[in-house]
């Protein structure tokens, strides 16, 4: 039996994977404790976690616009995103973050730290107090320093030719370089635990012993070989705790396809791409059913007869009677509907957004739209996805492959083998 403490912070996707490898693990006989935002105590408890919130660091209350950490949708371009997720989480707060998982570590004999990438703060914990590292990544991994996968962020293909090679190395240099803005904030904590200064922000990555990629293999485009010490361990995906059930509102003899609508869990200032998308659904022959999450209020949307708003549902349930997913492109959002072998319209935006965009499109097994698209051109784009087989087929086939690796996947033995 070993002890086990993991890392995170409320920013979307990535909390869930990691209760659900923590509770895989509490299954196979470990202990585990989760440190993260407050909010997220009601998720620990419904998988039966061990939780403690955040008591230096920022804690969000809640999942609202007004508590979020990073406020993403106030950058306007990608030199100030990069300059927000340092000062904002990776460095500005990473003594704070440090903090709380040293008082953590002094409280109980772990044997390794698990933590979501962005936490930096908890790798220089970690390596001040000894205990060996993983990294947990719920999505397709976001620094430039795994060789041979695309630069993140701009929704690039694989390399194809010297130029696309060489496009690479120039984008993946300067996202290095932006991101060495906040190496001053990180040094300034490490030198706060007696650790000496880095030379580059991303060396301080190298203090973990595995970096688990929670996402399929068949649909990353994925690197070989794979570089040290990253793992693809298979995706972590799954219905939020606290999605609801829904029942059609339209006759069970109607026949019209169903097309599924979901939005970030976190606010993205999405309000006008989704009253777009609603407007385009009310001049089709479908029915569709828009879920907002936490972020948004049901009331503040007005829909056609043909079109239902709800704050959640749990979209499991849905897949056997969907025809269609419109989605904002996070990870799981993405994933999980291509297993079902559905195809996607993905309007990108933030973070990982385009890029599983890209996934998707390269696969043939949707299409995507810029978040500024006209209603009558995301009336077009579903009309196609319902009408064209060859999106469906090619969602199964991708779906397919990515079911598979769900079906192998293998961060607990690859943290248990980490010991």
């Amino acid at each position: 039996m070993a002890r086990y403490l993991f890392t995170t912070w409320e920013g979307g996707g990535h909390v869930q994977p990691m209760l659900m490898v923590a509770r895989g693990l509490l299954d196979r006989g470990h202990q585990v404790l989760v440190l993260s935002d407050a909010c997220n105590a009601p998720d620990a408890a419904a998988f039966g976690l061990p939780f403690r919130p955040w008591r230096h660091a920022p804690s969000r209350p809640d999942k609202t616009a007004a508590s979020d950490l990073l406020r993403d949708w106030e950058a306007d371009n990608p030199a100030a995103g990069i300059q927000n997720l340092c000062g904002r989480l990776i460095a500005g707060p990473s003594a704070l973050y440090a903090r709380d998982v040293l008082e953590a570590l002094d409280s109980a004999a772990f044997d390794a730290v698990v933590t979501q990438e962005l936490l930096f703060g908890s790798m220089m914990a970690a390596e001040k107090a000894g205990v060996p590292l993983a990294l947990l990544c719920a999505n397709v991994w976001p620094f430039p320093t795994l060789p041979g996968l695309p630069p993140f962020g701009a929704g690039m293909a694989p390399a194809a030719s010297d130029q696309d090679v060489m496009l690479h190395q120039m984008v993946g240099q300067t996202t290095r370089m932006l991101f060495q803005a906040g190496l001053p904030d990180l040094n300034a904590a490490r030198e706060g635990l007696g650790l000496p200064p880095l030379a580059d922000l991303f060396d301080q990555i190298g203090a973990a012993r595995r970096i688990l990629l929670a996402t399929s293999r068949a649909f990353d485009f994925a690197p070989e070989p794979l570089a040290e010490p990253f793992r693809y361990v298979g995706p972590y995906v799954g219905d939020p705790v606290d999605a609801g059930g829904w029942e059609s509102p339209w006759p069970v003899d109607d026949t019209r396809p169903l097309v599924v609508v979901t939005s970030s869990s976190l606010y993205e200032a999405q309000e006008a791409l989704l009253e777009r998308i609603i407007a385009a659904l009310g001049t089709l022959p479908v029915r569709a059913l828009v879920t907002l999450g936490p972020a948004l209020d049901p009331a503040d949307f007005t829909a056609p007869d043909n079109v239902e708003i709800v704050a959640s549902a749990a979209h499991g349930a849905l897949f056997d009677r969907a025809a269609l997913f419109i989605t904002h492109g996070g990870h799981g959002s993405v994933i999980r509907p291509l297993m079902a072998g559905l195809p996607l319209l993905v309007t990108p935006g933030l973070r990982d957004q385009r890029d599983n965009a890209q996934r998707v499109t390269a696969r043939g097994a949707g299409l995507m739209l810029e978040r500024d698209a006209t209603p009558e051109r995301i009336a077009g784009a579903v009309t196609r996805l319902l009408a064209e087989p060859a999106f469906r087929e090619a969602a199964a086939r991708l779906g397919a492959a990515i079911s598979a690796d769900l079906a192998d996947r293998s961060a607990e033995a690859e943290l248990e083998a980490m010991l």
